[in-house]
């Protein structure tokens, strides 16, 4: 059996590239989609709203995540209660703090209370998903986005951490670990392994699926071909004996 066939944990897509997500959105191992205010900017997009309910009239049925970015709680409230009318499919990425480092658990609260699906963003210790957790109203869905990948770029592995988020997340039945800004392949079946709910994978990585059960030996050799190949294009020599295509 393939082993993305096997997969449990949910792969979103994670962009803002409409063409792109619609892409995705043919691909039945994508579940939802989600976007942030830096992936929008690099695509150009002008117009936030408005992109967004486009996104939302051509993918009418999985959750999409659009994020608020108001940095003063109050504001946050309100932007979030206007992306939440959006459509019956929009979770709401809410950053864990400000740039002020002043916890958002006033707002997590006030929207969970409400029956928005928060997606807690940007979290990186346990002490912030214990904060979090403190901070849903447990008859509501809700997200916490670890970010896994930053949290390895720092040089410590992220499977404990993950681990232990989802123990404390036990509290809160309602609510999904998403491993966020995963940085290889290999991140998706640790994800599954561990019980991970989701994980948002960028296009990079996700047309890398069609690399999953391939035979090494053939990778292998594709590999060498592809050295032979591009020494003998750009015509590279060692002592006056030049590469040459041998027929």
């Amino acid at each position: 059996m393939n082993r993305l066939s096997g997969l449990r944990v949910k792969i979103f897509a994670d962009g803002a590239d409409l063409a792109g997500m619609l892409k995705m959105y043919a691909n039945p191992l994508i579940r939802g989609f989600t976007t942030n205010p830096t992936l929008m900017r690099k695509a150009g997009i002008a117009d936030y709203e408005s992109f967004a309910r486009s996104v939302l009239d051509a993918i009418p049925d999985r959750p999409v995540s659009f994020e608020v970015f108001a940095d003063d709680f109050p504001e946050m409230v309100r932007q979030a209660r206007r992306i939440a009318s959006w459509g019956p499919h929009v979770n709401v990425k809410i950053p864990v703090t400000n740039t002020k480092r002043e916890f958002a658990g006033s707002v997590i609260s006030a929207l969970s209370r409400d029956g928005v699906c928060v997606n807690v963003t940007a979290v990186m210790t346990l002490d912030q998903v214990k904060r979090i957790v403190d901070s849903l109203d447990p008859r509501s869905p809700a997200i916490i986005s670890v970010f896994a990948g930053r949290v390895a770029d720092t040089g410590i592995d992220p499977l404990p951490l993950m681990k232990e988020a989802l123990r404390i997340m036990q509290e809160r039945p309602r609510a999904e670990l998403i491993w966020a800004s995963p940085r290889e392949l290999l991140n998706v079946f640790q994800a599954d392994e561990i019980g991970c709910h989701i994980i948002t994978v960028t296009n990079d990585i996700l047309a890398k699926l069609a690399l999953v059960d391939k035979d090494l030996d053939a990778y292998s050799l594709e590999t060498v071909e592809m050295f032979r190949r591009d020494a003998v294009s750009a015509g590279y020599t060692i002592g006056g004996s030049a590469t040459r295509n041998v027929a």
